[in-house]
């Protein structure tokens, strides 16, 4: 018999996040601009399956269905992200009225069913103007994006309950601009570093124009991964903290007072006096998107990194062939109290999720008891960490939606929710109906 799940402290946050790119489709409606994610996707060769995101799971026009899947399933809070260019369709300038409305209307939809609603600013749709004239890797596109901030905030900052400024700003910069597997493809290695400060920058000057604007905590959600080290020498050691400085502490040190981890190769030539004072701007919420732990060792002799990304033997697999480790959760959370003391934020746990090749049944139901095994560990996991007297606020699950993702297009499913992508009909998984019942017992 499973042993009942913990019960969780008063006012603790429910949620389930999706990103804009990923679920709203409607590429060119209402005057939004193109993206970067639109010039990539469109781009032959770059997505698995030659797929986009310009309908997507059509969120734009079925929004209200799936505020209504929120509410049945009993969440606090929806975690959604704000497309730039629907809002700013060159990345500068004024708004767009069209696009803000829409988003009037989302967080409109979500207060009636008492659902907060959580906005993430910048969920990598970087306008594709932006990008030609620079990108992060050009100073400006800080400025832009406080500008961006205020323009939102403006509209919605007396009803958003949390403020997220940037989504994965690592998987961001090393993806997208360290290995080119991701918008915009670039292959700058460890010369990508630029991307993160601009990144962080525009983080720090977002803060400043939210808290003009609105009341409400402002977070930033970064992804962590637990370093493991495969191998006993110096140099396999040296690799895992090499590692570590890149994925865990360059998007943590700066926002809480530390600077720029020390003698890993970053390039400080980009970092202007003040700068560092910015980034540090108090944040109210530390946000943490886990997935899985990284297995890391020393490289061998003359490889472009200090380090080699080695799979992690003895876990379950999710389909994107991710290790299933709750325990890496726990160790992240109370490694992250104790590293940062007093100048950790409380927590919220802003994303958590597992990919599986979800299908329908004869009956049309669909059956996912592996993401059920996924969130009760992870949940788990989160209520030891609390136990051990981390403040851990929130959990969001990653996602509501089966949705569009990234370079693998429509080949990895999330969702708490079946997408028939052809017809948009949602159904509902086991873990839709699962979760409803841990949060509304």
């Amino acid at each position: 018999m499973t042993t009942p799940m913990p019960e969780f402290p008063a006012g603790f946050r429910w949620g389930v996040s999706t990103s804009a790119y990923q679920i709203e489709g409607a590429a060119r409606e209402d005057g939004r601009g193109p993206s970067i994610w639109d010039t990539f996707a469109h781009s032959p060769g770059r997505i698995v399956d030659g797929s986009t995101g310009d309908v997507a799971c059509d969120h734009y026009h079925r929004y209200a269905e799936d505020v209504a899947l929120l509410a049945d399933l009993g969440v606090s809070a929806y975690r959604f992200s704000i497309a730039w260019p629907r809002v700013q369709p060159t990345g500068t300038g004024a708004a767009n009225p069209s696009g803000l409305d829409f988003y009037d209307r989302l967080v409109d939809a979500l207060l009636e069913r008492d659902v907060d609603p959580v906005a993430t600013l910048f969920h990598w749709d970087l306008p594709q103007a932006l990008e030609d004239a620079g990108g992060w890797l050009a100073r400006d596109t800080a400025a832009r994006f406080a500008e961006y901030a205020d323009l939102v905030a403006a509209r919605l900052g007396d009803r958003v309950k949390l403020w997220i400024t940037l989504n994965e700003p690592f998987i961001h910069m090393s993806l997208g601009h360290g290995m080119g597997v991701h918008a915009p493809g670039r292959l700058l290695l460890f010369d990508a570093f630029p991307v993160a400060h601009h990144q962080l920058l525009g983080h720090g000057l977002a803060v400043s124009a939210l808290r003009a604007r609105s009341s409400s905590p402002v977070a930033i959600a970064n992804n962590y991964s637990p370093v493991r080290v495969l191998g006993d020498t110096d140099a396999d050691r040296v690799a895992g903290a090499a590692y570590d400085a890149l994925h865990n502490r360059l998007f943590t040190d700066p926002l809480l007072g530390l600077g720029y981890p020390r003698g890993q190769g970053f390039d400080p030539g980009v970092v202007r006096d003040g700068d560092l004072d910015v980034i540090a701007a108090p944040i109210d919420v530390l946000g943490v998107n886990y997935y899985n732990p990284t297995g890391v060792r020393a490289a061998e002799e003359g490889s472009p990194l200090p380090f080699e990304i080695v799979p992690l033997d003895g876990y379950p697999r999710t389909a994107f062939d991710w290790p299933v480790a709750p325990d890496g959760l726990r160790e992240l959370l109370v490694g992250l109290r104790d590293s940062y003391g007093d100048r950790l934020p409380p927590i919220q746990v802003t994303e958590s999720g597992c990919a599986y090749d979800d299908v329908p049944d004869v009956t049309g139901r669909v059956h996912d008891p592996e993401r059920i095994a996924y969130l009760d560990g992870h949940l788990r996991a989160v209520r030891e960490a609390i136990d051990a007297g981390v403040d851990v606020t929130g959990y969001f699950v990653w996602s509501l939606l089966d949705n569009w993702e990234w370079a693998e297009g429509f080949t990895k499913r999330f969702g708490l929710v079946h997408v028939d992508y052809p017809t948009q009909r949602r159904t509902p998984k086991s873990s839709y109906a699962w979760l409803r019942d841990l949060i509304r017992p």
